[in-house]
């Protein structure tokens, strides 16, 4: 049973009992709930029966009507894919370049709803999108999966020949 159930079966023992007892100041406070509270929860009761005791957070239950639309939001998903390392504002520039009306405000807001709103969330963002696919990252992208990844990172390149990197000491002893 969740919470918002024990709070409904809470207010449904109040209308009961307040229907059963004579004196209704002493339920209120019995039950802990004011004069107000009870006539708003029996005025819901009336109207939504079961329904209109349970907690019901105010707000949209849509998305909210300022909300970028679907191929912006893409848009803006595809570009911190190939560019992970730019900001917001760079990012709303770069779109405003190929006619994409967003503001940074807006870029913020789809990728903190889309997990990449830090910049260590980025390359992880990235490094899911690289590993499922057969694809060549840019530079760019490398660099940010190198610096914060530990797999790219310690890649190595094979070589036929060992390089030198110190020269030979000289003997100190030869004459």
């Amino acid at each position: 049973m969740t919470t918002k159930d024990k709070v409904a079966r809470r207010k449904l023992s109040l209308l009961e009992l307040t229907s059963d007892l004579d004196n209704v100041s002493k339920v209120f406070k019995l039950m802990g709930y004011s004069r107000q509270q009870f006539h708003e929860i029996r005025r819901n009761f009336q109207t939504d029966a079961a329904q209109g005791l349970i907690d019901r957070l105010p707000g949209a239950k849509e998305p909210h009507p300022n909300r970028a639309p679907e191929e912006v939001e893409q848009a803006i998903l595809d570009h911190a894919l190939a560019h992970p390392s730019h900001g917001p504002l760079q990012v709303a520039h770069e779109l405003t370049l190929q006619r994409v009306q967003v503001s940074s405000g807006g870029v913020r807001g789809v990728r903190s709803r889309h997990n990449m709103l830090t910049r260590h969330e980025w390359p992880l963002r990235l490094e899911k999108h690289v590993s499922g696919k057969k694809i060549d990252p840019t530079p760019e992208q490398i660099r940010l999966l190198e610096r914060f990844s530990a797999e790219f990172r310690e890649h190595h390149i094979e070589t036929s020949t060992p390089k030198t990197w110190w020269p030979p000491i000289p003997s100190s002893r030869a004459r």
